[in-house]
């Protein structure tokens, strides 16, 4: 996601500084609950996915269906969404979903109050609860209006930041619970993308898993098409599909005369449900 939620160059400053099948939902503790029946079966997607800053015309995911990949992450709102969105409406979900394409909600999110980058929304100490909340019904309201119904995950993005700055992992982790509780609230799984050297490793890590979400897209640029094989973390944290790795970054690529600078990423885990 090299330029989808910061530039190109103040993603890398950032960086710089911190150094298909339908199952039952499962992952760390926090998800356990989405075993019980008033929740809809997860749609789990297993294969090659990518994500790109702005989602591309209709033309383009038809002329790239049946190649590479199944999958495609879609920014559907968050104040630091870095790219204006005006393919992604419900038509257009409504339409790759027709055509067998698996789509991969994110919301770009409050960012650390000791992220180095700049950002039109920054969480604070106090008031990570509240933004928590009020961002997790955005979230769900723009998913919503793209006919992506209840059972649905929404990744909540995370960029770097120092995670031994105590006090601003815990407004982060603040903000993510209560982010997550408003998501279970309102029948929406609790996904997460960030970093192994920082945000994700602060969720992966974390003592208390109350409220902290059960499926984890974890960024490592190792050009590895894995979710095991380089899970930095137990063996039995995030399994039964819960899990995306995206392992390389802009790569250009032409399908059907199309070409897209994309992400990539292995997935194993929920996707939309559509309606």
């Amino acid at each position: 996601m090299a330029e989808h939620r910061q530039s190109r160059r103040r993603r890398y400053i950032t960086w710089g500084v911190v150094g298909a099948a339908v199952v039952a939902g499962a992952g760390i503790a926090a998800q356990t609950s989405m075993a019980a029946t008033s929740w809809p079966a997860q749609k789990t997607f297993t294969g090659h996915a990518f994500d790109t800053c702005t989602a591309p015309s209709l033309k383009a995911m038809k002329a790239w269906k049946g190649g590479l990949y199944g999958g495609a992450a879609v920014y559907v709102g968050g104040r630091n969404r870095g790219c204006n969105q005006p393919n992604l409406t419900a038509s257009w979900v409504k339409s790759v979903n027709s055509i067998g394409w698996k789509l991969i909600p994110i919301y770009v999110g409050a960012q650390p109050p000791c992220q180095k980058s700049s950002n039109p929304e920054k969480l604070t100490a106090s008031n990570a609860a509240s933004l928590g909340a009020t961002d997790a019904k955005d979230a769900v309201a723009k998913a919503a209006a793209l006919h992506m119904k209840a059972g649905s995950p929404i990744y909540l993005d995370m960029e770097p930041y120092d995670i031994t700055n105590t006090s601003c992992n815990n407004a982060v982790l603040t903000y993510v619970r209560s982010f997550d509780k408003v998501l279970r609230a309102k029948t929406y799984r609790a996904g997460f993308y960030g970093f192994t050297s920082s945000s994700a490793k602060a969720i992966a890590t974390a003592k208390d898993k109350t409220n902290l979400p059960g499926n984890l897209w974890y960024a490592l640029w190792d050009k590895k098409y894995t979710t095991t094989s380089d899970w930095p973390w137990g063996a039995k944290q995030f399994t039964d599909h819960s899990r995306g790795h995206q392992y390389m970054v802009n790569s250009k690529e032409k399908r059907g005369g199309y070409t897209i600078t994309v992400d990539r990423d292995a997935w194993d885990g929920p996707v939309a449900i559509v309606g």
